[in-house]
């Protein structure tokens, strides 16, 4: 079978990230979050900052990454379709925007995930730095994390 496949969204690709999306409401993401992806996805950079990840056709993970400063760059908006889960497809994705993070000169990557999937991250090497209880919506902490990256 083919593998899935790295590349970069398109605006094409809207309705299936929103699809991922909610895949993944109620327990990774609040239903009101909904909306501010959507303006996220329709923002001009976003064919520059914004991977996919395609498999048989169909989109099975997407996730971003932002330049916060010249020195911290963030994830943003990562999720894998909820059915794809522990099939080493947000590692795959993960990998790939602490790459892109390491060609901006970034030294640092930040994040704000849940309780859900701070073990992931934590796994990559994150480490917790600020927890807010209900942070992105009730039941839902946000969980802020940051990786330093070694020096090239």
């Amino acid at each position: 079978p083919p593998m899935p496949t790295l590349r970069p969204y398109t605006p094409t690709d809207v309705p299936a990230c929103l699809a991922l999306f909610d895949t993944n409401v109620p327990r990774y993401f609040a239903p009101h979050e909904r909306q501010d992806f959507a303006a996220y996805l329709l923002h001009s950079h976003r064919a520059h900052d914004y991977l996919v990840i395609e498999h048989n056709g169909h989109l099975v993970a997407c996730g971003g990454l932002a330049l916060d400063n010249e020195h911290t760059a963030a994830f943003c908006w990562g999720m894998v379709d909820r059915t794809r889960h522990r099939q080493g497809l947000g590692t795959q994705l993960s990998h790939a925007r602490l790459a892109h993070a390491r060609t901006l000169g970034a030294q640092r990557v930040t994040l704000s995930t849940s309780q859900y999937t701070q073990a992931f991250y934590a796994g990559l090497g994150f480490v917790v730095t600020h927890i807010t209880p209900d942070g992105h919506g009730p039941g839902l902490d946000a969980v802020e994390m940051a990786l330093e990256l070694a020096p090239r």
